[in-house]
């Protein structure tokens, strides 16, 4: 999504629509959701926005992130999706040809991988029943990711590789470690149960056990069973606490500072961090060249440029807004989702399949590895 990265579910029609809807039949009724469908929800510099393309943008969204169903009635989350998605059309009337003709083939392409993901777990055709059920095709999802690559490839076009370079040495400058990659296998003792929060052992009792492990581990102990018999690391103890290729910037400061400077495949004494004590062996360690970053960081500008084309331009574009208010008493206060549009890494749920919200700017993005927050990586 555009901004926050929040989605959310088409709106329902008003308590007067659904009352008069509900007193027709046949092609009344049809003729009363077409008209209902015209009704104009939003003008701005340059077009209008339908009800019916509204219900279309925030049903495509709801089927690709469904943990947002339960905003749906909230008028300020309708509000904020009429937003995106009038961003969405002013962003992507500035694309060019071939910008638009580059984002067509990365939308079939996601289209053939979304089609491959429903498959692969639900069986054959079932990204088509799934669609069906929310009255939606798959020419609906692929004009979705179409409109969307629009909008963010008009952005990203502009962006040239001075702006990059330049991104690249103030991160540089600001983190000399920024661009580290390392691969890791850890033990965690924690002090706290990652599920529930309750405390498991205090700071003496969690050191006392890390020296355990590390005696078991310098005597030739096998680092993956001793991870899976003593780790409190639910995202790496069953893939023996490795995580192989990972950013070390995304980690705990003191686990962090631990990595970068550990002698490589040597077991570490435990190294305390906010989560418990860690026994560390560093694999391997590499640095990630301006070449290798380059599309991750221009892909990281076009998002900030996004942010601040709805913060500072789209308010001064939009000429009004119309959208019908839920009835009363239909108006829940309801939490706003995460920054990242996203669960706990891990701890994702709903019908669609990993992966699988292709052409919004935040796909393709780093994900962690499970549990990684909740245990100080």
């Amino acid at each position: 999504m555009l901004r926050n990265k929040r989605a959310a579910k088409a709106l329902l029609l008003t308590a007067c629509a659904v009352l008069v809807l509900a007193a027709l039949s046949g092609c009344g009724k049809k003729n009363a959701q077409e008209a209902a469908g015209k009704q104009v929800v939003a003008q701005y510099k340059g077009g209008q926005i339908t009800q019916a393309e509204f219900d279309r943008f925030t049903s495509i969204n709801k089927f690709l992130y469904p943990q947002y169903a339960a905003m749906l009635s909230d008028p300020g989350f309708q509000d904020q999706m009429l937003d995106q998605l009038i961003a969405f059309k002013i962003l992507g009337a500035r694309a060019d040809d071939k910008t638009k003709k580059d984002a067509d083939a990365k939308a079939k392409d996601q289209m053939n991988q979304i089609a491959q993901l429903y498959e692969a777990q639900y069986g054959k055709g079932s990204l088509d029943k799934q669609l069906k059920d929310q009255n939606l095709t798959r020419a609906d999802l692929e004009k979705y990711i179409k409109d969307s690559a629009y909008a963010y490839d008009a952005i990203e076009s502009k962006i040239d590789d001075n702006q990059v370079k330049t991104e690249f040495d103030k991160k540089l400058k600001a983190d000399p470690n920024a661009f580290d990659v390392a691969t890791v296998s850890h033990i965690l003792i924690g002090l706290q149960d990652p599920n529930t929060g309750q405390d498991l052992r205090t700071k003496e009792q969690a050191l006392a056990r890390a020296n355990e492990v590390e005696g078991k581990l310098q005597s030739g102990g096998d680092f993956a069973a001793l991870a899976k018999e003593y780790s409190d690391d639910p995202g790496s103890k069953d893939n023996g606490g490795k995580y192989a290729d990972a950013p070390v910037s995304q980690w705990d400061p003191d686990f962090k500072k631990a990595v970068v400077s550990l002698p490589l495949n040597k077991i570490s004494d435990p190294v305390l961090t906010q989560f418990g004590y860690h026994i560390i062996k560093v694999e391997s360690r590499t640095t990630k060249t301006f070449d290798e970053m380059k599309e991750q960081l221009k892909s990281e500008l076009a998002q900030n440029q996004i942010y601040d084309f709805m913060d500072k331009e789209l308010p001064g574009l939009i000429q009004s807004k119309n959208l019908p208010k839920p009835p009363a008493g239909d108006n829940p206060q309801t939490p706003a989702p995460p920054a990242s549009g996203a669960t706990e890494p891990g701890t994702g749920s709903g019908s669609a399949p990993s992966g699988a919200a292709p052409g919004t700017p935040e796909a393709g993005s780093n994900s962690q590895p499970s549990g990684q927050q909740q245990t100080g990586k």
